[in-house]
């Protein structure tokens, strides 16, 4: 289970792009106190790829705010989180935002973010992409925003669908500084460790470590001798 940071507050948006067991599977890890925003098309699209409508996530979330609601306390930079995720996000939407655009909650609300320097992750899916959005997506690159095109993984060998988007969610959670449920060879650092515990002991064996030890202290008296005039 990915280990989330206390005290974290997130802005979650899900929009019209194809993506939403994404986001749905994000806010199923309760990664700390969590918002959540969707656009008219956000709604219709996830009623399509998953069956859900936007009350069946209400239970995993802190509140549902209305993607009109232009007056909501996270138009205001004075209102501060830790991360604002737009998952899916479709290249209009990221559009909008690289304009300077924020005619929305999602959209002013990733404004905010970009101006008070706070981290804006866009996880878009479209494909394949129209020049505009590399364009658009540079752009958001340069001002510090995390773009994550919405391609899967299949390196850890998934066996069904909720693998595949699982293993793609450990991406985005790994981005906001929260540990990934799995991890590529991590098994690989353990037998590192014990390579190198094996080594010192087999030096030790042989009376190396000692003598190791010795030119390291008779470097550091070296060191610290005075230099002569």
């Amino acid at each position: 289970m990915s280990h989330a940071p206390e005290n974290r507050r997130y802005l979650v948006a899900i929009t019209g792009a194809s993506g939403s067991p994404y986001a749905v599977a994000l806010l199923r890890r309760r990664i700390g106190e969590v918002y959540l925003t969707l656009s008219n098309w956000g709604r219709m699209v996830l009623r399509e790829e998953t069956g859900m409508r936007e009350a069946d996530l209400a239970p995993l979330v802190d509140k549902i705010f209305s993607d009109k609601d232009l007056a909501n306390p996270f138009s205001s930079g004075s209102n501060a989180f830790d991360a604002m995720i737009i998952v899916p996000c479709s290249i209009s939407t990221m559009a909008k935002i690289a304009a300077g655009i924020g005619d929305t909650l999602i959209t002013r609300s990733a404004i905010v973010a970009l101006k008070e320097r706070r981290k804006l992750v866009l996880v878009v899916r479209e494909a394949p992409w129209p020049t505009s959005a590399f364009e658009n997506a540079a752009r958001l690159s340069r001002e510090g925003v995390i773009v994550i095109p919405a391609s899967p993984p299949f390196y850890h060998v998934p066996e069904t669908l909720d693998d595949l988007v699982e293993q793609f969610v450990d991406k985005i959670v790994g981005v906001l500084g929260i540990e990934p449920q799995r991890k590529w060879r991590e098994r690989a650092l353990g037998a590192a460790a014990e390579r190198d515990e094996r080594s010192l002991e087999e030096r030790q064996a042989l009376g190396l470590a000692d003598a190791d030890e010795a030119t390291a202290r008779n470097a550091e008296a070296d060191s610290a001798a005075p230099e002569g005039d």
